[in-house]
Parts: C-alpha cells; sequence; structure tokens
C-alpha cells in the first residue's frame, strides 16, 4: 500500500515528527510511506471562492505547494493525520491543508483507510474530543475505514512522548 502521512507540526523534530517516525518504522517494514510535513511545504487557506468547482481540471486559483499534494493524495491508499493539538483542534498549518479538499479532486482519491496521531500538551481527558468527532465525520462521509489511533496526552516539551506513545505509533504502523 501506499501511505501518506500529512503532519502537522511546524516544530521540527517535536514530539509530532517522534511519533510519525515510530509510525514509518513500523508501516515501512511492508508499505511505501511519503510524510508531507507543514514546517516543508507553503500552502494557502482555501478562499472559498469555488473556482475548483468550475474548472474542468478542478485546478485552485492558489499557486502554491497544494497541488503537489493532491497528486501525493491521489496515489495514497491510507492517510494517516499526525497533528499536535493547540486549543482543542489540529494546527493551523494542518487545518489549510485539509480545508484545502474543499475540492472536488478528493472524489478522485482512493483511499481506503485513515489514522490519526495526536499530541497535546494538556492533560485534560476531553483534549481531543473536537479532533475526534471531525475525525469520524470524515471517516462516515468518505466511507473510510478507521485503521486506528494514536493519542498522546501531557507531553509539551520536546521528547516529552514515551517510549510506551512511541511503541504504540510503532505498532500502529506494523499493523496495516
Amino acid at each position: 500500500m501506499n501511505i501518506l502521512i500529512l503532519s502537522g507540526s511546524p516544530r521540527k523534530g517535536g514530539n509530532t515528527d517522534l511519533l510519525v517516525e515510530a509510525f514509518v518504522k513500523g508501516a515501512s517494514q511492508k508499505h511505501n510511506v511519503e510524510i508531507v510535513s507543514v514546517h516543508d511545504v507553503k500552502v494557502a487557506p482555501c478562499m472559498g471562492c469555488n473556482a475548483c468547482f468550475s474548472s474542468e481540471s478542478h485546478t485552485c486559483v492558489q499557486n502554491d505547494d497544494m497541488q503537489a499534494i493532491y497528486n501525493k493524495m491521489s496515489e495514497a491508499d491510507v492517510l494517516v493525520v499526525a497533528s499536535p493539538v493547540y486549543f482543542f483542534g489540529l494546527s493551523a498549518q494542518l487545518k489549510a491543508i485539509i480545508d484545502r479538499f474543499h475540492n472536488p479532486i478528493r472524489d478522485t482519491f482512493y483511499i481506503q483507510k485513515m489514522a490519526l496521531i495526536l499530541v497535546g500538551g494538556a492533560s485534560s481527558p476531553t483534549l481531543f474530543d473536537a479532533i475526534l468527532t471531525e475525525y469520524q465525520l470524515c471517516l462516515n462521509f468518505f466511507k473510510i475505514e478507521d485503521a486506528g489511533r494514536v493519542l498522546v496526552r501531557g507531553a509539551r516539551e520536546k521528547g516529552d512522548v514515551g517510549s510506551e506513545d512511541l511503541k504504540r505509533a510503532f505498532e500502529l504502523g506494523c499493523s496495516l
């Protein structure tokens, strides 16, 4: 399978990156894995102009790295969304990419499974609730199978993710 990871941390080498690396170690044993990291791409937020709906090629009027991401999405069988949690939501940079899927090109993707990796500094039991609701709505809307989740609370500083967290990310990668 082709696995595409959208990694939402603007902080290189942070907790999200560590969890993604552990996941990749597990998943790459059997599959092709590619990471799109928000700290390596420039994607502007969706303007809601809907020009992509009137364009035959569904081209967005914004000239940024999103076209390359669409191309990668078109080859993916599995999508992994990984993000730090800032104030009960995904990072703004990752949200900008996700919002740009407000484009009919998304209907040409063949993604069969989706997984979620989240890490937040807070310990609140409701830390991930809003994101999990959106995630489930996407699974339902696109009829995609949930491949699994790694949710880590209480990891604020770089390296705060523990060995058990990294093991769970690795095992999720292996399970695909």
